[in-house]
């Protein structure tokens, strides 16, 4: 059993491997994705808090290449799966079948793809709700029940999800619930031009270098003690939980505009992962210390898939980003 001073030298050297991973994980990264820095720094702040990503963007944009590349750099378990209409949720947590196993005939169950460390739920918003749902489960439990009997998932596990923007044809919004489970909800953009002339000369050339394995899923483990270990100002805790209380209409001291424009607000689910987030980049920026900064730079991908706008904010062009903003700036940070 180790010793409290040997459990913070290792969380130490645990620290210290973070921090200088950060520019390898950048570098091995670089091999295969062009720009995107922030969308980057947003999937890896999830991973090590623990917490589950939405990757919203057109198709094209290389959110699946991202996702696997990660995957192999940590190298944890990977799966993909394609989300279609007519897929099943058998299809994803696995089935049972009626097998002979020597000693006559039982059924026997059989792990579908959830079963991995790192799943790339790919367009998901392209398979009905029925279907969304049987990632619900495994999201937030991190197990699947089948006929009766729970298995528990590998950790570490984590769902990134891309979907294309809801207006596109044949796809289906995720329930607020299931987009309640989401840490972050990660815009991906189109890159400036030259971004893509280096990404068009890259990829019409000869193949790219591989991927290099930098950290293990202990690894990843370890790091998401270390996040709440991370001391945070009570005032920061405060601040987060009032910049998501702020987005909630019809509260005693809604602002105007949020009762103009919001249907329904973000919950505390939001501030925890505010927190957890703010931690994490402190983390990853090599700072003993959280700053309302952490809070304020997250609070986009967290806010922006659990704020609902009304009828009047879209005929008036207000989207979500226009009231995050507008929290932002509403909301008064700690002295």
């Amino acid at each position: 059993m180790e010793t409290p001073i040997q459990t913070q030298l290792n969380d130490a050297q645990a620290v210290e491997k973070l921090i200088a991973g950060r520019a390898q994980i950048e570098k091995e990264l670089a091999k295969v994705i062009v720009g995107q820095k922030e969308v980057i720094e947003q999937i890896l702040i999830a991973l090590f808090a623990g917490g589950h990503c939405l990757i919203t963007g057109a198709p094209g944009l290389a959110k699946t290449l991202l996702v696997k590349s990660i995957a192999q750099i940590f190298h944890l378990k990977f799966q993909r799966i394609q989300f279609t209409p007519d897929l099943m949720p058998a299809d994803i947590t696995g089935t049972e079948i009626l097998q002979d196993t020597g000693e006559g005939r039982k059924m026997v169950f059989v792990r579908g793809p959830v079963f991995a460390n790192m799943i790339l739920a790919d367009e998901i918003n392209r398979t009905p709700p029925k279907t969304q749902a049987a990632l619900l489960e495994a999201m937030q439990e991190h197990q699947v029940t089948a006929a009766g009997v729970r298995h528990v998932l590998q950790e570490p596990f984590f769902v990134l999800a891309t979907q294309n923007p809801i207006e596109m044809e044949g796809t289906y919004p995720l329930p607020e619930a299931q987009l309640d489970r989401f840490m972050f909800n990660v815009v991906m953009d189109y890159l400036p031009e030259d971004d893509e002339v280096a990404v068009v000369r890259r990829t019409t050339s000869q193949s790219s270098a591989a991927i290099e394995p930098l950290f293990t899923g202990a690894d990843v483990l370890h790091f998401h003690e270390l996040v709440r270990q991370m001391p945070i100002a009570e005032d920061l805790i405060r601040y987060a939980v009032r910049l998501t209380a702020a987005s909630r209409p019809r509260q005693k001291d809604a602002a105007s505009f949020v009762n103009e424009w919001v249907s329904w607000g973000a919950g505390t689910r939001a501030a925890q992962f505010l927190v957890l987030g703010a931690k994490a980049r402190a983390l990853l920026q090599g700072r003993t210390h959280v700053s309302a900064a952490d809070i304020r730079t997250l609070a986009a991908p967290v806010l922006r898939h659990r704020i609902l706008v009304n009828y009047r904010a879209e005929a008036e062009g207000t989207n979500v980003e226009t009231v995050i903003q507008r929290l932002l700036e509403t909301v008064g940070e700690p002295k």
